[in-house]
């Protein structure tokens, strides 16, 4: 069991929170360091319907104009990490309990990191709803469950409830934006960090502690 811990706050429709795991990932890679990351949910939008909405329309409406230049900033900070994100691609934005749901019991499975990066390229990258639980089975499939299991799970009251309770507890519990990280619940980094502030954190996190 490696000796650090990333707990790892996202939304799967949130691109920053995609840019920020992956500069995390890219980081873990080349410093060799040992890491569990587990990840929690967070929603951007608790009330998005289930047809989800416009991301540009509700952006427009938010902060006035044309949110063009705000998704180029989004997208030139992914070409850095190596990821060729185009915003337009995926023009809603999904409720995201249900997706939540299966990236909480893949932690048992040992596949929950990778899960949440296949949900992220689904939703960004190949523009897939995300929502529905034909598609959230279909992904969850090649991750560590059965079709029939991942759809029990998408689809079940109970199981979204703790989803949406654990989204709330978050919220309340002062996270106000996404991605957010916490290493060995000594330290904690909001939003989407350079990788050099990553590598600082983990070093820090790393470091043994100086007791008084």
């Amino acid at each position: 069991m490696p000796d650090l811990q990333i707990d790892v706050v996202t939304d799967i429709v949130c691109p920053w929170c995609f840019i920020g795991v992956a500069r995390l990932e890219k980081v873990l890679a080349r410093t060799g360091a040992a890491a569990r990351i587990v990840h929690h949910p967070f929603f951007l939008d608790p009330d998005v319907p289930p047809e989800g909405i416009d991301v540009a329309e509700k952006l427009s409406k938010r902060f006035g104009g044309d949110p063009s230049a705000m998704f180029a900033r989004v997208e030139a900070e992914a070409r850095k990490t190596g990821i060729a994100l185009d915003l337009s691609k995926q023009p809603r934005q999904r409720p995201t309990a249900a997706a939540h749901t299966l990236i909480r019991h893949a932690l048992e499975k040992g596949t929950q990191e990778a899960l949440a990066m296949a949900l992220f390229r689904a939703h960004f990258m190949d523009a897939r709803n995300v929502a529905d639980p034909e598609i959230l089975a279909a992904i969850a499939a090649r991750h560590g469950f059965t079709t029939e299991e991942a759809r029990q799970l998408a689809t079940d009251a109970e199981e979204l409830a703790i989803t949406r309770q654990l989204a709330l507890d978050a919220a309340q519990g002062g996270i106000s934006g996404v991605p957010f990280f916490v290493f060995n619940r000594r330290s904690a980094l909001s939003g989407c960090q350079p990788e050099d502030v990553f590598e600082q954190a983990l070093a820090q996190a790393a470091a043994p502690q100086i007791r008084a």
